[in-house]
Order: structure tokens, then C-alpha cells, then sequence
């Protein structure tokens, strides 16, 4: 099938699923409106969820209907002050945050290790109280005095505390990979091969990669290669279109439909989330066909 074929299907699947969302809008019951997300018609081999900060505009309890009505099981990216507004539509946070993170305040420099682990060790067992089973970090930024291999150091030195105890919450540490090019200049964590790198020193089961597509293929390229060479390393996913972070449709470079195809193929069964930032005025139009153009 061609691209633009493809497209025109998931287009006209898009209006299928605001027809079966409509049907939903009665059910007053909240959790029952996800637990009937079925009806919208998606195939059931990836779990779909959405990044909050790409609808900061819309009130959490709105996203989160929308959401549901539209078979998204999660909500990426949601602190713990709205953890319990999920679990009344019967959704989760499938990568779970702090208000008080940073990305250029990472676990790479060691000065800040003690607020770090202080925080997360607050936060873990009151992920695991909500049933969260992600929690994110960050590598922090470069300096000009540590180096990627002492950076790589220090992060296995800081988070190994962590670790522990998520190990026994039975809570996952995950790291994002993201660009420094672009995005997030200085960022250390910014290639798979350094974030893998950072899992085998480590060496638990419970710290992973967030791989973002995005990122990555802004840094490095190779996106289906890369997730079927580390699927082991890798605990959930972003989405969003390169150029520009919008849309994940035939206006970019990617295309993916066979980057979900490499990820159901590796056997995985985490969560795939929406992080684009839609340009269109129908935002919530955008990121039903997002939905449906990574439901493979």
C-alpha cells in the first residue's frame, strides 16, 4: 500500500472512531468509558497513551475523558497530585514524573546526587501506592569538566540506591534519551549506545531506556534497526514528527506505521506515547489519528 493510501485509510478509520467515541459519551461512569474503550476499533497490540505537557491548555479531567473515550489507557508525564484524577477514568501513568525534575540537573554531575536520591526515594513507593510502575530520570548536562565516560559513571553511582529500592516497589527507573542537537543542547544521554551503555553498568532489571523516536532519529538516525537491536534495553516509547515535533503524518520523514511494526515484532508490551505538539486547531483530531496511524 502506498504512503498516501495508507493515510486516506487511517483518515477515514479516524472517522469510525469519532463515531464509536460518541456512542461512549454517555456512559457516566468514568472507568467504565475506558474499560469500554474496545468499541473504538484498535487492534489491541499496542498500549497507547498521550504526554501531558502537549495539552497543558486542556484541563486534566477533560484530557483524560478525551482520552479514554478514544481507547488511551494512559497519560505520560503526570505527577503525583494527579495520579488519583487517573485512576477515576480508569487510567494509568505509564511514565510517571516530579514537578521538582530537570533535565540539565541530572544524575551525570555528582552535586546533584543527595536532592536527587532524597526525592526519588520519596516518590517510589508512592508510585507504587498508585500503581505507577514508571517513574523517568534524566542524565542532566554535559560539563565542560566531566566527560561522556565519567558522566556515565556518575549516573550508575547516583541512581544505584534508586534502583534498589524501586527494585523492591517493584517500580522501573527510566531513562530518556534525548536530542542534544536540536532540543536540548548539552543533554548527555543523547545516543542509545551511551543509554545502553548506562543499563549494563547498572545491571537491573528495573532501569530501562525511554526511547524517543523523535530524539533519536534527530541524533542518530537507523530507528528501526536500533529498536530491534535493543528491545531488551527499552521500557516505553515516544512519538512525535521530525521536522518540527508535530504531527506524525505524511508532512514528515518518518513513517510510522513500520517503526510500531519493528516495536510489536520485538514482543513488547509496554507503552507507546503521543508527544507530538499539534499544529492543527482540532488537537484532540490530531492525536486520534495519531492513535490510529500506531495501532498496528
Amino acid at each position: 500500500m502506498k504512503r498516501r493510501e495508507l493515510i486516506r485509510d487511517l483518515a477515514i478509520g479516524t472517522t469510525v472512531l469519532s463515531t464509536a467515541s460518541l456512542s461512549l459519551a454517555n456512559c457516566s461512569d468514568p472507568a467504565t468509558k475506558s474499560q469500554t474503550s474496545e468499541s473504538t476499533g484498535l487492534k489491541g497490540n499496542i498500549n497507547h497513551s498521550v504526554c501531558r505537557w502537549c495539552y497543558d491548555d486542556m484541563p486534566i479531567e477533560l484530557l483524560c475523558e478525551k482520552s479514554a473515550d478514544m481507547g488511551i489507557k494512559s497519560i505520560d508525564l503526570v505527577g503525583e497530585e494527579d495520579w488519583p484524577i487517573l485512576v477515576k477514568y480508569g487510567l494509568t501513568s505509564a511514565m510517571g514524573n516530579g514537578t521538582w525534575m530537570s533535565l540539565t540537573d541530572g544524575f551525570c554531575n555528582p552535586k546533584f546526587h543527595a536532592p536527587l536520591v532524597e526525592k526519588y526515594m520519596d516518590l517510589i513507593p508512592k508510585a507504587a501506592d498508585n500503581g505507577i510502575k514508571n517513574i523517568i530520570c534524566f542524565s542532566g548536562n554535559r560539563t565542560s569538566e566531566i566527560s561522556d565516560k565519567e558522566g556515565l559513571e556518575h549516573c550508575a553511582k547516583g541512581l544505584e540506591s534508586i534502583v534498589k529500592t524501586a527494585e523492591n516497589a517493584g517500580v522501573y527507573v527510566v531513562m530518556e534519551l534525548l536530542n542534544s542537537k536540536v532540543d536540548h543542547k548539552g543533554y548527555m544521554c543523547d545516543h542509545t549506545v551511551w543509554g545502553a551503555a548506562l543499563v549494563d553498568k547498572i545491571g537491573s532489571p528495573h532501569f530501562k531506556l525511554l526511547y524517543d523516536i523523535y530524539h533519536m532519529q534527530i541524533m542518530e538516525g537507523d530507528i528501526i534497526a536500533t529498536i530491534g537491536k535493543y528491545p531488551d534495553y527499552i521500557a516505553h516509547y515516544h512519538t512525535a514528527g521530525v521536522p518540527g515535533r508535530n504531527e506524525i503524518d505524511e508532512t514528515q520523514e518518518l513513517f510510522y506505521p513500520a517503526i510500531m511494526n519493528a516495536i510489536k515484532n520485538t514482543g513488547f508490551k509496554g507503552y507507546v506515547a503521543q508527544e507530538f505538539i499539534p499544529k492543527s486547531e482540532d488537537a484532540m483530531a490530531s492525536l486520534k489519528e495519531g492513535i490510529l496511524i500506531c495501532d498496528v
